[in-house]
């Protein structure tokens, strides 16, 4: 069995709204390999595998001061895009979701906070307006 661990990016949780979700997994894997370890690890059903191999960088590096620069390349990666069928799921990104849910309550929680805070700055203004008219009309 391989290792096939869950990408948590951006753009893997976009993917991840239309039942794609991404794995980093071995050179030598191939897509059945692939396949039948998500569907042991996660327990579900794999629809189908897209593989790529993304090729390391060029990096630049210092071989010390006012030296010749030196090159290298970042090793390079493999991804599969898993397609899981109909009603599978795995709970990547459940976390997210719950963070959102949260969210969300708690900036309508903040918006009733500021209104309440608002309407007690506006009533104390209006309050310190009245006294300083009784204040000039006493003079």
């Amino acid at each position: 069995m391989i290792l096939v661990t869950p990408k948590t990016t951006e753009k893997a949780y976009a993917v991840s709204q239309q039942n794609v979700y991404v794995f980093d997994v071995p050179f030598t894997a191939n897509r059945t390999e692939i396949a039948d370890a998500v569907a042991k690890e996660y327990g579900v059903q794999v629809k189908s595998v897209k593989v790529l191999v993304s090729k390391g960088k060029a990096v630049r590096f210092s071989r010390g001061k006012n030296r010749y620069p030196g090159t290298t390349n970042r090793s390079d990666k493999k991804k599969a895009y898993v397609t899981l069928a109909e009603g599978s799921k795995i709970a990547v990104f459940e976390a997210v979701e719950e963070a959102k849910k949260d969210d969300t309550k708690a900036t309508a929680k903040t918006a009733k906070i500021v209104a309440k805070d608002a309407k007690a700055v506006k009533t104390t203004t209006k309050a310190r307006s009245a006294a300083s008219v009784q204040k000039r009309g006493e003079k």
